[in-house]
């Protein structure tokens, strides 16, 4: 299914180190600037810029998100979007060039696909910027989706394959588009709450990570092997909400993650959703774009764990 960003002034880009199961997913302005902000709900976050996405920060305005593996060594990556901004004029405007605004996120994606010192590099993310479209983007395990995984309370013998998702939602007035790199601690649901990817028993069903974890075990999943996690998500309208609207609607996406992720924005996530709207153009209700939203990333979700195809030992649902 192609899902199309062109209403939404927006491309997307991805660089893939297949060997290596990392990479990184720009998202970036067709012809310039969006205006913007976000939620974090994850207690382990790995991010830069994130300051002036809050209501109220001078600058109002981003050029690209960026979405990259590789821990906090992917966050190294943003200047190559920085770089390939910059060649085209494109950034705050400071006297004789500008500073392009590039707020970042990162997915810890080191283990247990592909070798742990693979991270993606600014000429990765400038290959991104530079491959981006509005159409015929691609999903599953590429990009910042390359080495995600999803239900890991078990160790890698249990884990899924996440990745990356795509879905737009729009009614009269109003549309929402959803992107989403999904790399869960917890299982993925679906629209009636049945689990479609997560943690496994030997027997290949599903362990339920809420009920293990509920139940206080076991006991490898309240230390340092639980760390390889984090959903992230851009929500973008066709409206030209404010930045306190968007920062409204960024918070309300977040239900999308609570229904969708067993459990979400946990201290062992890093859950951040940031919200884009044009600079100029029609208004919406915010309740409306709120609740497209919403929709939209609770099916990107899914997209996300049902287009990603498994590797290195760990099935997943393209398969």
């Amino acid at each position: 299914m192609n899902v199309s960003l062109a209403r939404f002034g927006l491309a997307v880009g991805h660089a893939t180190d297949e060997a290596g199961a990392t990479g990184c997913t720009v998202i970036r302005g067709v012809r310039g600037a969006h205006r913007a902000s976000c939620a974090v709900i994850g207690r382990a976050t790995g991010s830069r810029e994130l300051a002036l996405l809050e209501p109220g920060h001078h600058v109002e305005r981003v050029d690209a998100v960026l979405l990259a593996g590789g821990s906090a060594f992917g966050l190294d990556a943003a200047a190559g979007v920085m770089r390939w901004m910059e060649a085209r004029g494109r950034g705050f405007p400071v006297g004789a060039g500008v500073v392009p605004i590039v707020p970042a996120a990162v997915l810890f994606d080191l283990a247990p696909l592909g070798r742990p010192d693979a991270r993606p590099t600014s000429a990765m993310a400038e290959a991104a910027c530079e491959a981006a479209v509005s159409d015929g983007i691609g999903e599953g395990a590429v990009g910042a989706g390359a080495g995600l995984t999803v239900g890991k309370i078990l160790g890698k013998s249990g884990a899924m394959k996440g990745g990356f998702g795509l879905a737009v939602r729009e009614e009269t007035g109003c549309a929402a588009a959803a992107m989403v790199a999904v790399n869960a601690f917890g299982d993925v649901r679906d629209a009636s709450g049945r689990i479609i990817a997560g943690a496994r028993r030997p027997d290949g069903t599903f362990a339920d990570t809420e009920q293990l974890l509920a139940s206080g075990g076991p006991a490898r999943a309240f230390g340092a092997a639980a760390s390889p996690n984090t959903t992230l998500a851009v929500v973008a309208v066709d409206a030209a909400l404010t930045r306190l609207e968007l920062h409204q609607l960024a918070r309300a996406a977040t239900a999308a993650y609570h229904r969708r992720l067993a459990p979400a924005g946990s201290s062992f996530d890093g859950d951040i959703i940031f919200a884009l709207a044009p600079m100029e153009g029609a208004r919406a209700p915010l309740a409306q774009a709120e609740m497209l939203a919403v929709a939209a990333l609770e099916a990107a979700i899914e997209r996300a764990v049902r287009l990603a195809r498994g590797r290195d030992g760990v099935p997943g649902l393209a398969d």
